[in-house]
């Protein structure tokens, strides 16, 4: 089957996954650069209070962010399962009903933030010194997350429609447009951290709207199919999503784990060290993205070439898909990992001062931290092969291993025996138990016969 110039059907399994993986790879490497970004003028501009500010609103993002990968994975593995059957109005149907259902799923929970927006900043862990920064971020950022909906289902869809360079621009223009608005309303404008809350929430939109554009004006086959108003197809769409939301779960639980971390390490630096401890953890938190960025986008890559081979039961080629996916997640998280290791400083120093307290524990932390990326990058990797062939249960399995029932353990302990490296420990810890849980369940597979 041909889409655009991606043929799933005949083309070459290395050719095909390196044609997907780089404009995905760039793609979602602008994003991460945004919030990356967005990290470096809050802390210069603000300094390290506006850094913990926006690290306290982090889970909110996440949760927001997961709901949309959640149904845009899970929509991308049930279309491309059509697609291989040539059932294109079904796929074109599932389309449409992911993006309605998730903005209005993300436009109640935005609403009940903004009825609510000190209870949830409490919620959150804001002490009172940061309350007022916590609201200024927040409070602007939701109305983008609507069309952030649009933006992760539609850059899944697009993809597997075989247009990932336009897929790529998508996540590259707003970027770009949303490092400029920052510092513009940071610094001449002085905003402070209201101001990177707006400019990210415009680029959300401007970023759907390029999504939506595309699906409705441009898409080659998944052109948007509005559904019968009518109680069948009400069912019908529940029916729909609700598969969805079973193949997209983990991913889902991915960026819930993120969450979990983030609120979780928040709590405790702040009782161990404060708020120049919650400053540091929020200088790494923001690097956290790129790191799940990178497995993400490799996952993202493989996984149309995975789900169209699964479809169509050509085992051999979803087996070289899958060690091109575990060599290049591996390849690229040792290189992530010997970048953090051997260059804290300069990496600390982009976000505040190396010599401020919250730039000091952040210093010393950085090394224990990296040990982790490695790790966490072939997790989440690994995970969205497992989703790409439906393994529902092995997916929500280990990605309930290593954002809670490991990763919670590890963050309660992990400081009594070693102090301020056993905080920045956990995820490591964490991570490495994980992969740990894969081999094992790998091994498990083997001598069972299951691929």
């Amino acid at each position: 089957m041909k889409r655009d110039s991606i043929d799933f059907e005949s083309g070459e399994i290395g050719t095909l996954f390196r044609r997907m993986l780089v404009p995905t790879l760039l793609g979602t490497l602008a994003m991460s650069a945004m919030t990356v970004i967005d990290g470096m003028i809050v802390g210069h501009g603000v300094g390290a209070i506006g850094v913990a500010a926006v690290n306290i609103v982090v889970p909110i993002y996440l949760i927001m962010s997961g709901i949309g990968i959640m149904v845009g994975a899970g929509c991308s593995v049930v279309a491309s399962i059509h697609l291989s059957q040539n059932k294109l109005k079904v796929a074109r149907l599932n389309v449409t009903q992911a993006l309605l259902v998730s903005a209005l799923v993300v436009t109640f929970i935005a609403a009940l933030v903004l009825i609510f927006p000190e209870d949830t900043a409490r919620l959150l862990g804001a002490s009172p010194t940061l309350m007022p920064h916590v609201l200024d971020y927040m409070i602007w950022l939701m109305p983008g997350f609507i069309f952030e909906m649009f933006g992760l289902i539609g850059l899944f869809i697009i993809r597997l429609d075989g247009a990932p360079r336009f897929a790529m621009w998508c996540n590259i223009i707003p970027a770009v447009l949303n490092a400029i608005l920052d510092w513009v309303l940071v610094f001449p404008v002085g905003m402070g951290v209201k101001g990177a809350g707006v400019a990210t929430s415009f680029c959300m939109i401007l970023g759907g709207v390029m999504a939506l554009g595309y699906l409705i004006f441009k898409a080659n086959n998944l052109k948007l199919q509005l559904p019968k108003l009518s109680l069948k197809s009400f069912r019908l769409t529940l029916r729909n999503i609700g598969y969805q939301c079973r193949i997209g779960l983990s991913s889902l639980m991915g960026e819930l784990s993120l969450a979990v971390l983030i609120y979780i390490g928040n709590l405790i630096f702040m009782r161990y060290l404060g708020d120049d401890g919650v400053g540091a953890f929020g200088i790494s938190c923001y690097y956290t993205p790129f790191f799940f960025s990178v497995g993400n986008s490799i996952a993202q890559s493989a996984q149309p070439i995975i789900s169209y081979n699964y479809g169509v039961e050509r085992w051999s080629n979803v087996a070289r898909v899958r060690r091109l996916l575990l060599s290049t997640s591996f390849a690229v998280g040792v290189v992530v990992a010997l970048l953090f290791c051997l260059l804290p400083e300069p990496l600390v120093a982009l976000f505040v001062d190396a010599s401020s307290r919250a730039g000091e524990i952040a210093i010393a932390g950085f090394p224990y931290f990296a040990l982790g990326i490695v790790f966490f990058i072939l997790n989440v990797a690994v995970i969205g092969y497992y989703q790409s062939v439906e393994r529902i249960g092995r997916t929500i399995l280990l990605v309930s291993l290593r954002g809670l029932i490991f990763l919670l353990p590890c963050f309660i302990l992990l400081p009594r025996l070693y102090g301020e490296a056993g905080i920045w420990l956990a995820m490591p810890i964490s991570e490495v138990l994980t992969l740990l849980s894969i081999v094992v369940a790998s091994r498990i597979d083997r001598l069972r016969g299951v691929a």
